[in-house]
């Protein structure tokens, strides 16, 4: 098999990338180690800025975000039971994010996938990529236990965190920024309506929560919680009891408790792969970057990257220009760690750190107090929050 582009990874990036060459009139393949049916049901993020939203209307892919997706103009940050209300759409001239889940979002990649002929190849095994350093790169793999080859012109590493692409690359060139939190989120999913129409970011001195959704019927909960936490320990009514007393009593009564159908222990880490590109080997999203959860960049972030590669392989292809594939790299860093920045100020923000004394508490009270009373702070909250312009 040969094809201009392999692609390592079916979720967000490797998808988003695929229908966007494919668009190109670019030919793809996409090599996936899990089946279909993983990668459409993990629980991932489930905010999108407006960027990615306009891409998925413009992939013809946005039918049922339309239809489905929750629009939020604001959000509220509350701070020991105070609430404070941030209005996207007045700060920023009109924006707003929408409530969707990755899964959902998956599922119309991988439907339109289908009616495109987009190959996707699932429960590829032993993916190696070889030749990065050549202009003749390939990508091997077993499948039933049959050795399989695509020579390509590039590879793409959209394989995520702990994949094979990031690691193809000799450790001396691989150049990497790391931050790990010493704390996690104990994260669940219930079917019972959310308790704001936006979400709640709340510091309390029990440390952070997060009110979220997946839909008007299904709630999304977070709780900072120490990293040595079980899950076995946490029962529904322990969670929704701390939950409730971390919102304050502004939305205690709003809260409807029910069974969790999924409940899970995520930590939390900054981490930047400056090296994007070597040789013939690009890296996107959770391959080359991983945010913390807070501010909902992650996704995003992935979708940024791919449209930036997308148009320098497509002038490479059909303009035989090698411009935008020799600063893809930079390009794609200057967003990543713009996102980075805001995650981590966020996180920063909201959560109690273990190692706070009653000098960090105040500046924390401090930077609170600062957002809340100037509309210059709260502009740039909400800019980063919807989501920055892409960088063409």
């Amino acid at each position: 098999m040969r094809v201009q582009v392999a692609i390592i990874g079916a979720g967000p990036a490797g998808l988003f990338l695929a229908h966007l060459l494919h668009d190109a009139g670019i030919d793809v393949v996409v090599l996936e180690m899990r089946d279909r049916e993983y990668v459409e049901g993990r629980v991932r993020a489930g905010v999108l800025e407006q960027t990615t939203v306009e891409l998925m209307r413009r992939l013809g892919i946005g039918e049922r975000l339309a239809r489905e997706g929750l629009v939020h103009r604001g959000t509220t940050l509350c701070v020991d039971g105070e609430p404070m209300h941030l209005d996207f759409r007045d700060l920023t001239d009109g924006g707003t994010i929408t409530v969707y889940g990755q899964s959902e979002v998956m599922k119309d990649l991988h439907a339109a996938a289908d009616r495109r002929g987009i190959q996707i190849i699932y429960e590829a095994a032993d993916v190696q990529p070889s030749g990065l350093d050549t202009d003749r790169p390939q990508v091997t793999w077993t499948q039933a236990g049959t050795a399989r080859a695509l020579a390509c012109d590039f590879v793409v590493g959209c394989d995520g965190f702990h994949g094979v692409a990031r690691r193809s690359i000799p450790r001396a060139e691989c150049h990497t920024f790391e931050r790990v939190y010493p704390f996690g989120w104990l994260g669940i999913l219930a079917d019972v309506p959310p308790c704001s129409d936006e979400l709640i970011y709340a510091n309390h001195r029990n440390g952070f929560a997060l009110a979220s959704m997946r839909s008007a019927t299904r709630s999304r909960c977070y709780l900072q919680c120490a990293l040595e936490e079980r899950i076995e320990d946490w029962s529904d009514d322990r969670f929704w009891d701390e939950f409730s007393t971390r919102l304050g009593s502004t939305f205690e009564a709003r809260i409807t408790r029910g069974a969790s159908f999924e409940k899970s222990i995520a930590p939390l880490r900054s981490y930047v792969c400056e090296t994007m590109r070597w040789g013939r080997l690009f890296l996107a999203g959770d391959a080359a970057h991983i945010v913390p959860p807070t501010g909902a960049k992650g996704l995003n972030l992935a979708v940024a990257d791919v449209v930036v590669l997308a148009a320098a392989l497509t002038a490479f292809f059909k303009e035989g220009r090698s411009d935008g594939i020799d600063q893809y790299s930079a390009r794609a860093l200057a967003r990543v760690w713009k996102a980075e920045r805001f995650s981590w100020w966020l996180t920063n923000l909201t959560h109690r750190f273990p190692h706070m004394d009653d000098f960090d508490r105040r500046m924390q009270q401090a930077e609170f107090s600062y957002l809340r009373g100037s509309r210059a702070a709260q502009v740039s909250f909400a800019e980063n929050y919807v989501g920055l312009p892409l960088e063409m």
